[in-house]
């Protein structure tokens, strides 16, 4: 079978192709940096013997995105999609430049939208065990958080999307699945990229992307739709959930408050 993942060139997406090649998959790459896709491609390759074959693409753009999803629609071994690519911004959103947010939306919801239908057109007339789509989320939908409004809404919607999908999917007794996945932090160039300061984040909540996906693909194998790796985030999502919605803005407001203060006194470094 084949396995397409999304922000594959680092990360939790690359360690989706390390580990998913290992199970056997034949594997479809996608990401912007076709040099990395292919090092990855011929690593996993070799290791394994499948086949690995590389996409280029930018998903935030409409053609892009139109491309990978015929290729998926019209892959004939089609067994997983990993809906993976993603990236955060950090600043207010009414601080932040407008053209940054729409790429985000574009890539989180239009991108995983679009992928996924074609995904499940794909895998719903075969309805083999064991196929579906896991989407990337983040600890973040559950919760909303000053400096990060977008991002967290984008994974909210997954969340949703993702739970409303397997709704549907057990009504029409399919044995395809779908999973969503939410980490915490994570140690990969999406916090590099942010510009984000590791050392402001204890050691104890950062995770490796190979814990992230060996959790995700063992919730896989158990059918589990919403996947929180590590217990201290788990604890996290459960109190962001069950606390009043007033108790939680506050708290949120008065981290933000912190932080700003903080910041503007130099005690963080950015």
């Amino acid at each position: 079978m084949l396995a397409v993942v999304t922000g594959a060139s680092s990360g939790i997406g690359a360690e989706f192709a390390r580990k998913l090649g290992a199970r056997g998959f034949d594997l479809m790459l996608v990401a912007r940096r076709e040099d990395r896709l292919r090092s990855l491609a011929e690593e996993v390759a070799a290791l394994n013997g499948v086949r690995g074959q590389v996409m280029p693409a930018d998903l935030t753009r409409e053609t892009d995105r139109n491309r990978v999803a015929d290729a998926i629609r019209s892959a004939p071994n089609l067994g997983l999609l990993v809906n993976n690519a993603g990236f955060g911004t950090m600043g207010y959103f009414f601080e932040t430049d407008l053209a940054g947010q729409e790429r985000m939306h574009q890539l989180h919801i239009l991108a995983a939208l679009s992928l996924t239908h074609a995904a499940l057109e794909n895998l719903l007339p075969k309805a083999q065990v064991g196929t579906g789509v896991i989407n990337v989320s983040s600890v973040a939908a559950f919760g909303s958080s000053p400096g990060s409004a977008g991002y967290g809404a984008t994974k909210a919607w997954m969340n949703s999307f993702t739970k409303g999908l397997a709704m549907e999917l057990a009504a029409r007794n399919s044995p395809v699945r779908v999973q969503a996945l939410c980490p915490g932090f994570t140690l990969s160039e999406f916090h590099d990229a942010l510009g984000m300061d590791r050392s402001q984040v204890p050691s104890a909540l950062w995770l490796t992307p190979d814990y992230v996906v060996q959790q995700s693909l063992r919730a896989w194998d158990r059918g589990r739709v919403i996947v929180i790796p590590s217990w201290r985030y788990r604890a996290m999502a459960a109190a962001m959930s069950s606390l009043p919605e007033p108790w939680m803005r506050r708290l949120a407001i008065a981290g933000a408050r912190r932080y700003r203060r903080s910041k503007s006194n130099g005690a963080i470094a950015q």
